[in-house]
């Protein structure tokens, strides 16, 4: 891949020898796939790739902390639908066509093994990114894929049945002009902050969604959870209070606020909802995942009993992390010194309604990495 192939005279210029050309806006995972598998099946087709940027595959490099998240091992088409917050109906009928049996398969015939860890992630069994990079590069040149970098698109118009790209060499702030010219055009650059960004393509009659951020962990100001920092806990739920929206998976406790799986599930679920509350609402959480309140009332009999001449803050029955467990007493007014017979009503109420049922304010979020996606 050469980072000086802006090139006025490249062959994405006009059609050759009659045969057809298509051109791949962005030079990501996804541009990669779709400009390998299009010259892979239609050897006649002339396929290039223009991305804006001197490297392609860049975020492949650094996904999932280096070791490439390549797919989820869900294999049901009905279930993998349900992971998705929106598209369903779109995804249903793209998944019936390709999804991730065929896309194990894929890397296998290229020799490239995959595994599953504990939560469903699929990595390559090298545990690096770069094991994927190469097999998209060794494709590409395989086929006879073009890559040009430093090519950024600015305008698209039709033109006698054909794509006429305007675009520039990104690496520069004035630009000359170069023009691209195909019979087909895909594109696979990503997604935009703001969508005066999208206007080169609503300008060939796409609309788009105004953009919101997805994938944030929760701001929460001024409250003592944040002195936990670090402490994770295996399984809570979290409620975004006057919605339907919760979660049940791990939750991480951060110096800002919260974070974790449970959150960034949150994010993404509910990234239109939040935006319209201006990332200022409620949420309630149950330390305890699953267990409701009335439940945990029925277990405290049990509790009260066996522990009866235990100090409480020595005995923890939730397997919470300790330094959680002393936050969550001193919380609901009871010191940690006192045996567990000892504890009044009062006491006992307000313990099991924070176990199960914290409330916490939340204003404003904290970007978990750079993922904005055109939600509906």
């Amino acid at each position: 891949m050469n980072d000086n192939n802006f090139n006025k005279n490249a062959s994405a210029e006009f059609p050759l020898r009659g045969d057809k050309m298509l051109i791949v806006v962005g030079g990501g995972a996804a541009g990669f796939f779709c400009a390998i598998n299009a010259a892979r099946m239609n050897p006649s087709l002339k396929v290039t790739i223009v991305e804006k940027n001197n490297k392609g595959l860049s975020k492949v490099k650094v996904s999932g902390g280096g070791r490439c998240n390549v797919t989820h091992a869900c294999f049901e088409i009905n279930e993998l639908i349900k992971k998705y917050p929106r598209g369903q109906n779109f995804l249903k009928k793209s998944f019936h066509w390709f999804n991730t049996k065929d896309t194990v398969d894929w890397f296998e015939e290229r020799n490239i093994k995959l595994k599953t860890e504990s939560d469903g992630r699929m990595f390559p069994e090298t545990n690096s990114s770069q094991t994927i990079i190469d097999c998209l590069l060794k494709e590409a040149t395989k086929y006879g894929v073009e890559i040009i970098l430093n090519c950024e698109v600015k305008e698209i118009k039709k033109e006698n049945n054909y794509f006429k790209l305007t675009a520039h060499d990104s690496r520069f702030s004035i630009h000359d002009s170069r023009f691209l010219t195909s019979n087909f055009l895909c594109i696979a650059c990503g997604g935009y902050p703001k969508s005066s960004q999208t206007e080169w393509l609503q300008n060939i009659g796409h609309s788009f969604e105004m953009p919101v951020p997805s994938l944030f962990t929760f701001n929460i100001p001024n409250n003592k959870i944040t002195e936990l920092m670090g402490v994770s806990i295996e399984n809570a739920t979290v409620k975004i209070v006057g919605t339907k929206l919760q979660e049940q998976a791990p939750l991480l406790i951060t110096h800002w606020g919260m974070s974790g799986p449970a959150v960034l599930k949150l994010s993404a679920w509910g990234a239109r909802i939040l935006a319209e509350k201006n990332y200022r609402f409620e949420i309630s959480v149950n330390w305890l995942g699953n267990r409701n309140e009335n439940e945990l009332r029925n277990e405290w009999i049990f509790f009260r009993d066996q522990f009866a001449s235990q100090k409480i803050g020595n005995r923890n029955p939730f397997n919470l992390p300790n330094r959680l467990w002393l936050h969550l007493l001193r919380e609901s007014f009871i010191d940690e010194g006192l045996r567990w017979a000892e504890l009044t009503s009062k006491q006992q109420n307000k313990l099991i309604q924070t176990l199960t049922a914290q409330a916490f304010e939340v204003k404003g979020k904290t970007t978990f990495k750079e993922e904005l996606m055109f939600v509906n």
